[in-house]
């Protein structure tokens, strides 16, 4: 049986491209950013040829950054919430958690969700996994961070079973949450997960990983084509963005900051090295306008 629509969409026949929500000034200020901006933002995106859209998952607002003085909490919407939203307001983009933390909530729980907007955007939904890192909410939520990757493959598990339409897979189940989907849902391991390059290929329908210089990424990516052996999981890439009008490059933390031209050629070698699909998160000025821009001036070289 095979994948939903949205794993075909970024699969595709050349590099696409993702939108990483919610962006906004109220970013790390201590206010959120207004719904209807991630909807509107979701709905330009796909206007303008983005093939997904993704939203963080954010449980508590804890304080993060190296000093006193940097530390900022971040406030963001419930992302499958957020995700129902987009579904609605949109009707070929491919929406997807990047990513649910997925030890910090019942593996139920979210496969309850992932199926419902699964239905709610007619199989456009990608789940994205992540271990999280803030040792606050761990300690809230009652959770060890040292048990963070047995609770990620347990969890695989159990959402693997709930996730397929593959009646085998799904008696793993003593009382399913919903119907059988009418697709296979995609889940992508975010980060490592806590898990090795190994288990994500042999588990994983495809591997976020967050930008690196492409010297740095060559020898991590090979890694992978080793481990992924003739199989073929999506390889997605996320990166931080501030798109200039000049041609002066720049690296950033996570991210560079490059002009038109600049981010062809890097999203040129990206596609030479395997990644299938890259998730922006803009910086530095406002996304609709960055959106327009790569509309007009880097999406019909690529």
């Amino acid at each position: 049986m095979g994948f939903n629509t949205a794993y075909d969409a970024l699969r595709g026949t050349k590099i696409s491209l993702g939108l990483m929500t919610p962006l906004g000034p109220e970013l790390g200020r201590g206010e959120m950013v207004p719904p209807e901006r991630s909807i509107e933002l979701a709905q330009l995106a796909e206007q303008v040829g983005f093939t997904g859209v993704w939203v963080r998952d954010v449980p508590l607002a804890v304080p993060q950054g190296i000093t006193a003085l940097e530390k900022q909490a971040t406030y963001l919407d419930d992302p499958f919430l957020m995700l129902g939203a987009m579904a609605a307001a949109t009707s070929t983009i491919a929406i997807g958690t990047a990513a649910t933390v997925l030890p910090l909530r019942h593996p139920l729980h979210v496969a309850k969700s992932a199926l419902t907007l699964d239905r709610l955007s007619h199989g456009r939904f990608v789940l994205g996994i992540g271990s999280g890192d803030r040792p606050e909410e761990f300690e809230i939520f009652g959770k060890s961070l040292d048990d963070r990757r047995a609770d990620i493959r347990s969890g695989w598990a159990t959402l693997r079973a709930a996730l397929s339409p593959d009646p085998a897979e799904r008696d793993a189940l003593t009382f399913p949450p919903t119907t059988a989907p009418t697709a296979q849902i995609p889940m992508i391991v975010v980060g490592s997960a806590r898990q090795t390059v190994q288990w994500i290929a042999r588990n994983a329908d495809g591997w976020a990983t967050y930008y690196r210089p492409a010297d740095a990424q060559v020898g991590r990516l090979d890694l992978w084509n080793q481990a992924r052996g003739e199989t073929n999981p999506l390889l997605i890439s996320s990166m931080g963005l501030h798109l200039t009008e000049t041609t002066t490059r720049k690296e950033l933390a996570l991210g560079v900051s490059v002009g038109s031209e600049e981010l062809i050629q890097h999203l040129h070698t990206m596609d030479s090295m395997g990644i299938d699909h890259v998730i922006l998160n803009i910086q530095g000025r406002p996304a609709d306008e960055v959106l327009h821009q790569i509309s007009e001036e880097v999406m019909p070289y690529l």
